[in-house]
């Protein structure tokens, strides 16, 4: 199963579309939060099932703040981030996914992409920010998930580079 997994758009989709007209066909699309409540119109560019969660930057109500999935025997905890801190660590994301006994903990918020894979089981993901990048480089990021039954996830980082891209207020 490929799961795209992206975060913090902040309503100017232009490198989410690339992302997913480079990645089609994808089974499922992970949204980590700051649509600025433009979901409606990414769920109808991704053609196919979708989740949401509502970042700091949303406020339509028919987002949650959090969502747990189930694909291929693995159970993946999504939230922005902001409630839990995440700019000072990694702490009550893991708490909280690992309550709910899940082996991926998605989140957003910091605009800044992370695979980590330190914690034997847990898988922790930021697929960064298609628009406001804000690691090294700044280059609009997004994750590829591939996810098989009995075997181990794999996150792959993937990026749009600056030419091809739209330029954001941080570049």
């Amino acid at each position: 199963m490929k799961i795209l997994l992206v975060s913090d758009t902040h309503g100017m989709n232009e490198n989410l579309r690339k992302a997913i007209e480079r990645e089609k066909p994808f089974d499922y699309l992970i949204h980590c939060g700051d649509t600025d409540d433009e979901w409606r119109e990414i769920e109808s560019m991704a053609g196919t099932l979708c989740t949401f969660v509502r970042g700091n930057n949303d406020y339509d109500r028919a987002l949650k703040d959090t969502a747990r999935l189930f694909f291929e025997g693995i159970t993946i905890y999504v939230t922005h981030g902001h409630r839990l801190r995440v700019h000072y660590g990694h702490e009550g994301l893991i708490r909280e996914a690992k309550k709910y006994g899940c082996a991926i903990a998605a989140y957003g918020h910091t605009h800044r992409p992370v695979v980590d894979d330190s914690d034997p089981d847990l898988l922790i993901l930021n697929p960064g920010s298609l628009t406001y990048p804000r690691q090294p480089g700044r280059q609009p990021s997004y994750i590829v998930l591939t996810l098989e039954k009995g075997q181990k996830p794999d996150a792959e980082i993937r990026f749009i580079k600056r030419k091809e891209g739209i330029r954001g207020f941080f570049y």
